[in-house]
């Protein structure tokens, strides 16, 4: 494994793999056919405290190290991408606060986490998705409060969050340098969330529209200073994306570890299937491509913790463990056959749960992009 993880996260990473055996590996199945979201999952996930592994130690979290989350992480995805993607998504909701909030709201959004609460990040809407700066949600200043009207859309943990770092235009005439980023909490008159997206994977996560309609709000919940906000919305995703690239090794590694199952049970021309040749360079390069994705992931983190600049390494960890975990389900599929295309069996699951790892969180033609400009030069 590349991570190398503290003794306390070694000790957490072997109950991380306990409780997804015990909690999550069968019970997810019956919640991928229904599309429902397993509330009794996750409110046994925060009795140990999971939705909360990123609060920082002086805000009363547990004080981890990047790098020791995403082992965990991978556990969790490992196990289901869903339940992973809704607890980073929880950290990913917290990010704007803790680059750029007050100690007041800080402090706020992570002791609503440690109280059991998930966050959410609210930047994409109808018609601005990889144009983030396309968004039409705006806030007007009115005395000591702002007024935010829009819609948001595809919001992860949009339907159970208890807060929101929402983006949205104090000045439309300034484009990008117009946004601001400001903190909402469940609850605020005006603020509801639509209906939950019936998607084709990630499915025990939740993500619906969050609608605001004349959501008044302290100006203290401004989140930096007035036209901060694109800014802060580009250093979250660059954080955000080495977290999709670490669930999205999860899925990879899954599905080895199903292939490997699979091919030793498997009998054909009286051998199992993994004792041919042809299999077994194709499980090869199937780890190859895995143990990159998470040293490219371990990496990326590394700088991060490090304090270190990581846009670059960080659009690499995602783009190309996204991809991977793609190739590696697909590879799956292929070697279980004729029973790798039925959902009775586990990998068709891993093909529908990958591939949103290529799309959200910037594309990874997005990705592309931020690379090339990293080494060409703009």
């Amino acid at each position: 494994m590349a991570y190398l993880i503290s003794e306390e996260a070694q000790d957490l990473l072997q109950d991380v793999k306990k409780f997804c055996e015990k909690e999550v590996v069968e019970q997810c199945k019956a919640y991928d056919v229904s599309g429902e979201w397993p509330k009794e999952i996750y409110d046994k996930a925060i009795e140990q405290g999971y939705q909360a592994l990123e609060v920082p130690e002086e805000f009363g979290g547990p004080g981890l190290s990047r790098v020791d989350v995403a082992a965990l992480i991978e556990q969790m995805a490992i196990a289901d991408a869903g339940f992973a993607t809704t607890i980073s998504a929880s950290g990913l909701g917290m990010k704007p606060v803790l680059i750029a909030g007050s100690e007041a709201l800080k402090q706020r959004a992570c002791d609503l986490i440690l109280d059991g609460g998930f966050g959410a990040f609210c930047l994409t809407e109808p018609g601005a998705g990889s144009d983030a700066g396309a968004g039409k949600t705006t806030a007007v200043k009115d005395g000591d409060e702002y007024v935010l009207n829009g819609r948001k859309c595809f919001i992860t943990n949009g339907g159970i969050a208890s807060f929101y770092c929402v983006t949205a235009m104090t000045d439309k005439t300034k484009g990008v340098k117009g946004m601001s980023m400001f903190f909402v909490e469940k609850g605020t008159p005006g603020l509801s969330t639509g209906k939950e997206e019936n998607k084709m994977g990630i499915r025990t996560s939740n993500t619906c529209d969050v609608v605001l309609e004349d959501v008044r709000i302290p100006a203290s919940n401004l989140i930096g200073e007035e036209g901060r906000g694109f800014n802060i919305a580009m250093q979250t995703l660059d954080q955000a994306r080495t977290w999709m690239g670490c669930v999205a090794t999860g899925i990879a590694q899954r599905g080895i570890n199903e292939a490997i199952a699979y091919g030793k049970e498997r009998v054909q021309f009286g051998k199992p299937i993994i004792k041919n040749q042809a299999l077994k360079f194709k499980v090869a390069d199937m780890e190859i491509k895995t143990e990159t994705a998470r040293q490219m992931v371990a990496h990326a983190l590394t700088k991060m913790d490090l304090g270190l600049p990581y846009t670059k390494e960080s659009a690499i960890a995602k783009c190309y463990a996204s991809d991977i975990a793609m190739e590696v389900a697909s590879e799956a599929i292929q070697m279980f056959g004729g029973y790798g295309y039925s959902r009775e069996y586990p990998v068709e699951k891993l093909l529908r749960d990958a591939k949103i790892f290529q799309i959200f969180e910037g594309t990874n033609e997005v990705q592309r992009i931020v690379i090339s400009n990293s080494v060409i030069g703009k």
